[in-house]
């Protein structure tokens, strides 16, 4: 069994998305949290999960099926994001892990959220961004996307681009090129 040492969540989220503007009353929603479980200290992803969410106040336009592959009968069979939120923290100890994202949107978003339903917020203040480390360590002037940034490292796109579960699993093979190089710039702590 692995220890829980050297251990970083790395997560993706999708939400409810429009060509344009929400529909009265609608607001962005996440629809599936992506996480991908990184072992620092053996330089290997070690976990692979999808948690579908089901939103409240929105729902899956067919621009967002045909950007995330999500349909509105999927994630109706998801939980509601409180469940999702005590998900994370009992199954993935999201409160203690050290996690990382690639940008600030998904840590934004968690943070909205749980304002907006009266969640408590699943993360611990260890948050590293993915993006900002990445551009840094390849001298890089603008941001890339994950996409292009996994053209810069020379690694494939593995699954879908814009499905969670596939977006954190790319994100923690960039991050494991950083720490391969030293780069990466925050050890978890014991």
């Amino acid at each position: 069994m692995k220890s829980s040492e050297g251990l970083l969540n790395v997560i993706d989220v999708e939400a409810t998305c429009w060509d344009g503007e929400p529909p009265p009353g609608a607001v962005s929603e996440i629809i599936e949290i992506g996480l991908a479980v990184v072992d620092l200290g053996t330089g290997e992803r070690v976990g692979r999960h999808s948690i579908l969410v089901r939103p409240a106040r929105s729902a899956v336009s067919a621009f967002c099926t045909e950007l995330t592959g999500l349909t509105q009968a999927e994630v109706d069979t998801g939980l509601d994001f409180a469940e999702a939120c005590r998900v994370l923290a009992a199954e993935h100890r999201a409160g203690v892990r050290p996690w990382a994202s690639w940008g600030d949107y998904d840590r934004h978003q968690f943070t909205r959220q749980c304002r907006a339903t009266g969640t408590a917020y699943p993360f611990g203040r260890r948050h590293t961004n993915a993006k900002a480390a990445f551009t840094e360590a390849h001298r890089l002037r603008k941001r890339p996307g994950m996409a292009q940034a996994l053209r810069i490292a020379g690694l494939p796109l593995e699954g879908r681009h814009h499905r969670g579960e596939d977006d954190a699993w790319n994100i923690a093979a960039l991050i494991l090129g950083l720490a391969a190089d030293s780069a990466w710039p925050y050890e978890p702590a014991s």
